[in-house]
């Protein structure tokens, strides 16, 4: 009887790491997918320019135009694929980007007070009781326009 249990885990174990390995390659295949046409736009670019050159008669020995274009497209491609991460980040606003932030006490919390979070000031409510002036505190929920927060730990 056991072992059916285990057996049941690891299919679902195996099946959880399928399905992220799935949408981890999902993911950075559309990462790169993007990159790819980045540079393509670059490519482009840098094909309009040589096609001037070429309208205008100014002469550039292919070479050159070679090691050129192999250089800016090195250089594309390190800065492109630096911001590969930046793809993947999902961004984070309202509500869940001020959960868990952190900010320090102006108008002591007893429970109901004003906090600075990034510069701004807000109106908090404290879930630990009353909170002194410039304690440290963190943001575990809104309710409304108003912060719920709790002593920062040290």
């Amino acid at each position: 009887m056991n072992f059916g249990i285990i057996s049941f885990r690891r299919y679902a174990m195996d099946f959880d790491v399928k399905k992220l390995n799935t949408k981890l390659i999902k993911r950075t295949g559309t990462a790169w997918l993007k990159v790819i046409v980045f540079l393509l736009d670059d490519v482009v670019a840098l094909l309009l320019v040589i096609l001037l050159l070429r309208f205008l008669k100014i002469q550039i020995p292919l070479p050159i135009i070679i090691v050129v274009a192999i250089l800016i497209g090195t250089l594309l491609f390190i800065i492109h694929r630096a911001i590969i991460p930046d793809f993947q980040r999902k961004p984070v606003t309202g509500q869940e980007g001020m959960i868990g932030s952190q900010g320090s006490v102006v108008k002591t919390l007893s429970p109901i007070g004003t906090v600075v979070v990034e510069g701004e000031h807000w109106k908090a409510r404290s879930i630990d009781g009353s909170i002194g002036v410039d304690e440290n505190v963190e943001i575990v929920g809104m309710d409304g326009l108003t912060l719920k927060v709790k002593r920062k730990k040290r």
